[in-house]
């Protein structure tokens, strides 16, 4: 039986209850069909795909249009999930007409759920008119990957008493600016744990421990498909890269011995072929 799409109201209705939920990312259809079919509640078509799916090394080259391109199949294919689209670094920050500009069109275009952007406190005047335009806002601070390179890269955010403070006031700030829940990622657990207890709205933690409301996880981390790459907070709940080689390297095997394709996977319906295309015909 398919499981029920939540709604915006769920996200603080789970948390009242004191349900955990948990999201991961697609970028594609065939990986929206596969977390569609799972318990996983939530799929981010994140800017992530920039590095995932396009190669760059930072999120920071992605545009409106490949997010829209990449959020549209994951809609279609995943009905019964909630989805999250990204807005991307360059989208939002001029102004807050841009920002619902950006919005209304990731909305329009690709009928995901609700955007998500980041920034604390300096964004929440921004959030708060998108929210006043009818704009479903999840917000995203600590680690933030589009601005990393502005704190050194991507680093544990709130590790002393000041940048804790500072991460609660961001927390407070999008909470009064009107967003329905926040991605808080890369902090100490004892911060978001202090977090939790300082906003009533859902928080949804990657790489931020065990006291929140949600788990999120890239699904290509949590699957084990990249090689060596793992950060800290990653556990591998799969190894589908090894899978993966190993059915390829069959498939090769397979080949070149002439083990494949059998009778079974060809078509072997009888039929008379010309004289004129018989051998040593030309």
């Amino acid at each position: 039986m398919a499981k029920k799409k939540m709604t915006i109201l769920d996200f603080q209705k789970f948390k009242d209850e004191g349900r955990k939920f948990a999201f991961c990312t697609a970028y594609d259809y065939t990986t929206a069909t596969i977390v569609d079919e799972s318990d996983v509640e939530i799929i981010l078509v994140g800017d992530s795909l920039g590095m995932i799916m396009l190669g760059y090394d930072t999120t920071v080259p992605v545009t409106v249009d490949d997010m829209i391109h990449h959020i549209k199949p994951v809609v279609k294919g995943a009905p019964n999930t909630f989805i999250i689209g990204d807005m991307p670094f360059g989208s939002y920050n001029v102004s807050p007409e841009q920002a619902i500009e950006t919005a209304n069109r990731l909305t329009k275009e690709t009928l995901c759920d609700c955007v998500k952007l980041e920034g604390g406190v300096n964004m929440a005047p921004t959030i708060r008119r998108m929210v006043d335009a009818g704009i479903n806002v999840m917000g995203h601070i600590g680690m933030t990957p589009q601005t990393a390179t502005s704190f050194g890269g991507f680093k544990v955010q709130g590790g002393t008493p000041e940048s804790a403070r500072k991460l609660i006031e961001d927390a407070k700030a999008l909470e009064r600016a009107g967003v329905f829940s926040m991605v808080v990622e890369c902090v100490p657990s004892v911060v978001a744990k202090a977090m939790q207890e300082e906003v009533h709205v859902p928080i949804l933690g990657i790489g931020a421990g065990p006291y929140v409301d949600c788990q999120v996880l890239v699904t290509q981390d949590l699957l084990g498909m990249y090689g060596d790459f793992k950060p800290k907070f990653v556990k591998q709940f799969a190894n589908v890269r090894k899978v993966m080689v190993d059915g390829l390297n069959k498939f090769h095997e397979e080949t070149l011995s002439g083990e494949f394709p059998t009778p079974e996977f060809s078509f072997n319906k009888a039929v008379e072929i010309p004289a004129v295309y018989g051998p040593g015909k030309n």
